[in-house]
């Protein structure tokens, strides 16, 4: 078992969204997640090993409230991850930033979900 962070993975994390397609093509384009299609409410997040999911994508009318659970994902290059969210059609709400740990930034999706993104370097 390897405990080094993958780039752009997560562990298993529940997202709601109000456009599911969009949703699926938003985190394809800006991280080339890959899904399991069950249906027009929900999508899971295919493992990037290929093994099982990670998360889903569950259709709702508004993301969950403030206060929902922060998910955080690893990149090896966070200046192309805040590009290729931006091409995606998602936006830099706050950073990059510097921090003890390296670099980070906060982003929303088309549907509104706050999410962040780090960096060792």
């Amino acid at each position: 078992m390897n405990d080094a962070p993958r780039h752009h993975s997560i562990d298993y994390v529940e997202l709601t969204v109000t456009d599911l397609r969009a949703a699926n093509a938003f985190y394809a384009d800006a991280f080339g997640w890959a899904f399991t299609d069950y249906g027009p409410e929900y999508s899971g997040i295919k493992s990037p090993s290929g093994d099982g999911e990670v998360g889903g994508l569950a259709l709702a009318s508004e993301p969950r409230p403030a206060g929902g659970p922060f998910v955080i994902l690893y990149s090896d290059d966070l200046d192309r991850t805040a590009d290729a969210i931006r091409t995606a059609g998602g936006a830099i709400v706050q950073g990059p930033y510097e921090f003890p740990g390296g670099r980070r930034l906060h982003f929303t999706d088309p549907s509104g979900n706050e999410l962040g993104v780090w960096s060792a370097a």
